[in-house]
């Protein structure tokens, strides 16, 4: 997975553009009406979707798995943004507790023990009372069922790139137990699920003595 991203910013340099994805604009307009400040976002990419946050006031950690997005990044938007070179898979590159996570177009890229691990790993820096939203592919996108068929659910659409489908059930059965409270439906360049959970504050103890 290392090679074909640094293969593919090598080659195709900001193959998105620089405008944030739509689900970038409406993540960062529910985290702004929440008072949110600190952020992470695994998969940062290049940082087309982190300026906006960034615009607003929110400050902005990423993690990376291309060296060479890393460079773009930090010529496009300066070079005060950490961002932890890595893959998301060895999460966490650090102890901090951050209000809010943004993973877009991620999740839906690992197998099943990786995508546990990562929504778990996001959940666990998540501070009390903080929010992560997830984008995930559907089932209603015109890939499904093409390519190589891997397990349920899951196809290699290019060499390299293996993706799993979500459809709702799927998403609350993996989602459930951090917090999910809402699913919407997305157009990006395909149709997308944006996934919000809440980490809520745990009551404090007490104990009465006699």
């Amino acid at each position: 997975m290392t090679e074909f991203w640094e293969e593919n910013f090598i080659a195709k340099k900001e193959m998105w553009g620089f405008t944030p994805s739509h689900s970038a604009v409406i993540t960062k307009d529910f985290f702004v009406e929440k008072g949110l400040k600190n952020i992470l976002i695994p998969g940062i990419g290049y940082g087309r979707n982190a300026q906006i946050f960034r615009d607003s006031g929110i400050n902005v950690t990423g993690i990376e798995i291309s060296k060479t997005a890393i460079e773009m990044a930090r010529k496009h938007y300066g070079t005060d943004m950490t961002i932890y070179h890595g893959s998301v898979t060895d999460m966490p590159f650090d102890n901090t507790q951050y209000d809010g996570i943004f993973c877009y177009a991620l999740i839906h890229l690992l197998n099943s023990n990786e995508r546990e691990k990562l929504i778990r790993d996001c959940y666990n820096q998540l501070s009390d009372n903080g929010y992560m939203i997830f984008t995930a592919i559907t089932k209603e996108a015109p890939t499904y069922g093409k390519g190589k068929f891997i397990s349920k659910d899951r196809y290699e659409i290019h060499e390299s790139v293996k993706m799993y489908f979500y459809d709702k059930k799927t998403i609350k059965a993996e989602f459930e137990n951090v917090g999910l409270f809402e699913i919407i439906e997305v157009t990006e360049n395909f149709p997308f699920y944006l996934i919000k959970c809440k980490k809520e504050k745990q009551p404090t103890s007490t104990f009465k003595t006699h």
